[in-house]
């Protein structure tokens, strides 16, 4: 979840178009879906390694605060379930 600092929607919307996501080599972009309130989004990004998650977080700290979730698809999860 990244959470827009109050008045941030803007500036944030700005430099994305100017310069990209800022996504170090090896993070993903899949997805997100923004809050009717502008007032943040449910970003899904995808990695191998969470330092990367932490250098793009680093990257928005001055506009942005993020809840980060690890999750495991369905189906791995299903497949560890099975040999428990």
């Amino acid at each position: 979840m990244e959470h827009f600092r109050p008045g941030a929607a803007a500036d944030i919307y700005a430099r994305v178009r100017e310069g990209g996501r800022s996504l170090p080599e090896g993070l993903r972009y899949v997805d997100s879906w923004v809050r009717a309130d502008l007032g943040g989004c449910f970003q899904l990004m995808e990695c191998e390694n969470a330092v990367l998650l932490q250098e793009w977080i680093a990257a928005w700290s001055d506009l942005s605060d993020f809840d980060v979730v690890p999750v495991s698809t369905s189906r791995a999860t299903q497949e560890l379930m099975a040999r428990l």
